[in-house]
């Protein structure tokens, strides 16, 4: 069996349990090895109910004191049933698992295993596993991994077909050198695939993990450190010498530059009129003002008869720059014309686009992925914008690149990211800072609390409401884990309605398709959503002005850049806005490490605050990179891995630039097959 092979080759795959495991993105063998755990389990001594600590998921020996009960709320059923061991007595309550009525008994001894929560109205635990004495005993001996999963494949059934293409692999070539792997202490790619899935202690787990990062991160430093060698020093073939619209732009925003924005706004213009090329990064907290210099630079490009095109990670946001763009244009009184190339767009409003587009009929080029397409022919492409840096893989840039003859790039990032890691994370690209907020913008008011205050919180929800504003509800998983102990956005958006009843609340997730997310969304933005309940999706530079509350269940899931992130979803209007940061853990450290964010606004100072914070503890969390999408690694945790792959990028191209050596081929063919497989990947 090869990496290569479809999934069907693995046994115990039929055509529908094919159909699951495509869901999750796995389409071949490779892919199956390469799905990682999310995080381990680790199955603790059983303690009575007397014992259990409150917010903790323990295990606990009783029977059921009671037959089941199924409730009805709308379209959510919970089963209920009362268990106890003598010291005391758990209501035990699962979602949409309405079967368990029939399979549980009064009297049945078991060991659950959950979160218990201590309240005023009792003790509970919500969706606890049930588990034989043998069971749990077997657990105990070993760390559990957990994957993201789809559909009604099980754990069980997964690591079954894990197990069964491990044994089958064929034997494959290390392609680390061996003079790398002794230098920094690495494990065989082999055996850090078989430790990852199979771990006998933590001391394996991590050890595999460690390897498995490291390729990860050489991988995409290879890559940005070959895009850096082919633009170097690259000729600047484009006259930006007329900026007459600059000054017409800039009286038209209605308001003053801040410094900082200044700042780089020279250095940027210092680039398109120098002798070489541009290949910079914009780098600013969330409200920072980053998109006007994007828009400064691109109407630069227009008044000198030169095409620019910014691209963007979701139609949303497209679009709304598409908007944004044109009505400051328009109320500059400046002719500059803008096109909208997304992939939803009607195949005759596309083709309306390519022509606009080649016949230079359209001087800047907003959209998604789809600007890189085969069919889309630039006319003296000379800048390139990228929104959100960390969502596009390099090659994508380079692909946009590729489009013009040469153009200036400029990249923008609302990821706040300590500069001893950016310096690495970017090394392809100068980078400006936009370090200082606009004038007059209000802080947004937060605070940490435990899920004790949650109806406070529905409460101050509906006056928001009931004033005419917006807000935001972000839970860690689309919908009940049978591996995980979170909120899940199906469930809650259930909740959310019998509590708050008159309101118009609705969801948004990963698994929706396309269109359907940018309906959802553009329905939010035209404020016929009052609240949105939604994973982490929403992160990503959406403007809704009426927003005025950003409420993150399970805060202590996430790092703390990333939430920052979402909290600059909201703060974007006139109103004052707030962020409630719910901390579901019950753990001190967790809470002071989230108390950060109730006192500072500040992404730079909070990304610091993370990698110090940061440790090998959190890789029993869910993962928590709040920068660039790698599949395993995080630049938070794994700082040091991050910085000895620099260090051996460094000594390779030293070594042979081209990987052409009998010593480094084999690391350019894993490179060249693992491409366009993994997040971050790149073409050498």
């Amino acid at each position: 069996m090869r990496e290569s092979d479809d999934i069907t080759v693995c046994r115990g795959v039929g055509e529908k349990t094919a159909q699951t495991l495509r869901k999750m993105g796995i389409e071949t063998v490779g892919d199956l090895l390469r799905h990682i755990p999310v995080r381990y389990d680790t199955f603790g001594e059983i303690v009575s109910v007397e014992e259990a600590e409150s917010g903790q998921i323990c295990a606990i020996r009783g029977e059921f004191l009671s037959a089941p009960q199924n409730l009805r709320t709308g379209k959510l059923v919970r089963t209920i049933v009362s268990f106890g061991d003598g010291t005391g007595t758990v209501r035990l309550t699962w979602f949409r698992m309405p079967y368990l009525k029939n399979m549980l008994h009064r009297g049945d001894r078991r060991i659950v295993r959950g979160k218990l929560m201590r309240s005023r109205y009792g003790i509970t635990m919500e969706q606890p596993k049930l588990f034989t004495e043998e069971e749990y005993a077997a657990r105990q001996k070993t760390l559990q991994p957990v994957y993201a999963m789809t559909g009604t494949l099980s754990a069980k059934i997964f690591s079954k077909i894990l197990r069964g293409a491990l044994d089958s692999l064929e034997p494959r070539p290390e392609f680390l050198p061996e003079s790398l792997r002794v230098r920094y202490d690495l494990v065989e790619w082999k055996t850090a695939i078989e430790r990852i899935h199979f771990p006998r202690d933590e001391k394996e787990m991590l050890t595999a993990r460690r390897r498995l990062v490291f390729d990860e991160f050489l991988f995409f430093l290879l890559g940005i450190r070959r895009w850096k060698e082919q633009r170097e020093e690259r000729h600047n073939l484009y006259d930006f010498s007329r900026h007459s619209w600059e000054e017409q732009l800039r009286a038209g925003l209605g308001y003053e530059l801040t410094g900082a924005q200044k700042r780089v706004w020279q250095e940027i213009r210092e680039d398109l009129e120098g002798p070489t090329l541009m290949n910079r990064l914009i780098q600013g907290d969330v409200g920072s003002g980053k998109t006007v210099l994007a828009q400064l630079a691109l109407t630069a490009a227009a008044e000198n008869g030169l095409q620019g095109a910014i691209m963007a990670p979701t139609e949303v946001l497209a679009a709304q720059h598409y908007a944004s763009f044109t009505e400051l244009y328009a109320r500059c009184g400046l002719p500059v014309r803008c096109v909208l190339l997304t992939g939803s767009l009607k195949a005759s409003e596309r083709r309306q686009a390519y022509v606009a587009i080649e016949n230079h009929e359209a001087d800047i080029v907003i959209g998604t992925h789809a600007l890189i397409q085969e069919k889309v022919v630039y006319d003296n492409l000379a800048l390139v914008v990228t929104d959100e840096q960390h969502r596009f893989g390099v090659h994508q840039r380079e692909e946009l690149a590729a489009k013009g003859q040469e153009p200036h790039i400029l990249v923008m990032s609302a990821t706040p990211s300590p500069r001893t890691l950016a310096i690495i994370l970017y090394g392809d690209l100068d980078i400006s800072l936009v370090d200082e907020m606009p004038v007059g913008r209000r802080p947004i008011k937060n605070c940490v609390v435990d899920t004790t205050f949650r109806p406070k919180a529905y409460e101050f929800l509906r006056k928001q409401v009931e004033a005419g504003h917006q807000a935001y509800v972000i839970c860690p998983l689309v919908e009940t884990s049978e591996e995980m102990e979170a909120e899940n956005v199906l469930d809650y958006a259930e909740k959310l309605r019998a509590s708050l009843p008159g309101l118009q609340i609705e969801t948004l997730h990963g698994r929706m398709r396309p269109r359907e997310k940018n309906a959802r969304m553009e329905a939010f933005q035209a404020g016929d959503i009052q609240i949105l309940v939604s994973t982490t999706v929403v992160e990503v530079g959406v403007n809704v002005p009426n927003a005025t509350v950003m409420m993150i269940e399970n805060a202590e899931r996430f790092g703390l850049a990333q939430l920052h992130q979402l909290r600059g979803r909201v703060g974007r209007g006139q109103a004052q806005s707030y962020c409630i940061f719910i901390d579901a853990s019950g753990d001190a450290e967790q809470n002071r490490r989230l108390q950060i964010l109730g006192k500072s606004n500040d992404g730079f100072e909070i990304a610091a605050e993370d990698l110090k914070l940061r440790g090998p503890g959190d890789l029993f969390g869910i993962r928590q990179s709040g920068n660039l999408e790698f599949t395993i690694g995080d630049i938070y945790n794994d700082a040091q891995t991050l910085k000895e792959a620099s260090e051996a990028c460094d000594w390779i191209l030293k070594q042979d630039l081209d990987l052409t050596s009998k010593e480094f081929g084999p690391l350019a063919r894993e490179i060249t097959q693992r491409r366009a497989l993994e997040p971050g990947q790149v073409n050498l």
